[in-house]
């Protein structure tokens, strides 16, 4: 079976529509396209494409709280949120690659950096949440 390679320009609609419903609004899904496409050339294969979209929202996107009030230092708790954060937008990310794009399990698992098992269970997960109240919206 041949694969059809998509190029970065073939997936400028599905980078937008995984934005779109990340996001939740237009001019932020812009921001977040302009982003992504600012590291991408001709030759940039779909699956690093991906990945820089990943990077993109997380940096932009995810939540930025601060619990450290007492001034201790808190790195362990600043990485259990950033954890927290990558988790919650990778849950989300992968429905949408699967729901959107059509990716297969191991497509997502490589964009991911995820095994498969990972995949298929945050794909269960994911697609309830998502179904039930869009509880990952929140957290995403």
């Amino acid at each position: 079976m041949t694969q059809i390679k998509k190029t970065p320009l073939d997936l400028l609609d599905d980078i937008y529509s995984l934005a779109y419903w990340m996001t939740g609004s237009e001019n932020l899904s812009q921001d977040l396209v302009k982003k992504t496409y600012l590291y991408a050339n001709t030759k940039t294969r779909e699956t690093d494409l991906l990945k820089t979209f990943r990077k993109c929202y997380v940096d932009q996107f995810g939540q930025y709280t601060d619990f450290c009030i007492s001034g201790k230092p808190c790195n362990s708790q600043l990485n259990l949120i950033e954890s927290l954060k990558q988790w919650a937008a990778d849950v989300k990310l992968s429905v949408l690659l699967s729901e959107i794009s059509g990716l297969k399990h191991r497509q997502i698992s490589a964009i991911l950096d995820k095994p498969v098992d990972t995949i298929r269970l945050w794909l269960y997960w994911g697609r309830k949440l998502l179904a039930n109240d869009g509880q990952l919206k929140a957290s995403a």
